[in-house]
């Protein structure tokens, strides 16, 4: 039997995460999981919402229906950027989130999006089993934090008037980075910069107060940026943007369930990697084909361009993020180590 979502849900966000299942003769542990991504179905979509429905779905077969999930899409349950807090307070139970949107709250996390340290998908997967992967899991388990699912995304970059393949081109306009160290990397080129979630994104665009915005290739295809802008910078083959996303989860929750429940929780969040990451490379590829078909001018990067921005980044974001605090310099040294063929 499944238990009516719906019905708890008319009951009112405050209710108890306990819900009684009298029929199944105990007691399901109801998990909420919040995005700011655009909802749809477990098979149609933004991958991250499918990736948390999918999560859900596994979760309720493995643990017997003992866990039941909901997902609040487009921020529904709470604003973006509060979900992080709201975890470590055990107000929420999971969130798939853009870590680097933390970093007002905790400097160190901003290396989730630190320019031109990731250069590939590769790179990122091995950060998990590096000691940089360790270290940051641990940081974040100490502020109540668990990372069940480790997502990394590749970014390309939307503009309403000319394209921005190399530094130089950003000068004089307003542009989304979606990091501090991102925006300083953009400042350095000579660009104005604004900070906003990029389920913001659209409306800035569509007004003129954005003239261009880097963000994920799947955000760019989702939030339908295709309609506000004239070309297209793909994160396909080579970027200098890489976002560590991944699906987390409040510390206070996990360790409240029973060991069968946690392992059942943190395998499933491991398998799911790989489609995940399977996901982001084709968006990698669609955004470019969403793009063309509205008439906008798509464009590539190669090394030599990424280097540019590379270079740009180590003189800015990456020596001012390593004299933030000693746990940061401690990070950014281990993230260099990470080198895969």
């Amino acid at each position: 039997m499944h238990i009516n979502r719906r019905n708890m849900i008319a009951g009112g966000l405050a209710m108890p995460a306990v819900i009684a299942a009298t029929r199944l003769g105990f007691a399901a542990q109801s998990l909420k999981i919040s995005h700011q991504f655009p909802g749809g179905t477990i098979d149609k979509g933004d991958f991250r919402d499918r990736l948390c429905q999918r999560f859900g779905a596994e979760l309720n077969k493995r643990t017997g229906g003992a866990i039941e999930t909901q997902v609040y899409a487009n921020s529904s349950l709470m604003k973006t950027v509060a979900q992080f807090s709201a975890l470590r307070k055990g107000a929420l139970d999971l969130s798939f989130y853009p870590i680097s949107y933390a970093g007002g709250e905790f400097a160190e996390l901003n290396i989730g999006l630190m320019p031109g340290l990731v250069s590939s998908y590769k790179q990122g997967a091995a950060w998990k089993t590096s000691a940089v992967g360790k270290r940051f899991s641990d940081f974040l388990a100490e502020k109540g934090v668990i990372i069940v699912s480790w997502v990394w995304q590749a970014g390309g970059v939307a503009s309403r008037a000319s394209s921005i393949i190399n530094p130089e081109d950003a000068k004089g306009l307003k542009i989304r980075g979606g990091s501090r160290e991102m925006d300083m990397v953009l400042q350095a080129a000579g660009a104005s910069t604004l900070s906003i979630p990029s389920n913001e994104i659209y409306a800035a665009m569509q007004t003129g107060a954005c003239d261009a915005a880097i963000t994920s290739s799947t955000s760019l295809i989702s939030f339908r940026l295709e309609e506000v802008g004239k070309t297209l910078t793909t994160g396909r083959g080579k970027s200098y943007w890489f976002m560590l996303e991944p699906l987390i989860m409040s510390k206070q929750v996990f360790d409240k369930l029973p060991k069968d429940q946690q392992d059942a929780i943190m395998a499933i969040g491991a398998e799911l990697e790989k489609f995940g990451t399977d996901e982001a490379i084709a968006d990698d590829k669609a955004v470019a084909e969403v793009y063309a078909k509205k008439g906008a001018k798509v464009l590539d990067l190669d090394e030599k361009i990424v280097d540019k921005w590379r270079a740009i980044a180590r003189d800015t974001a990456w020596k001012d993020y390593a004299q933030k605090t000693p746990l940061s310099a401690e990070l950014l040294k281990l993230a260099e180590q990470v080198n895969v063929s």
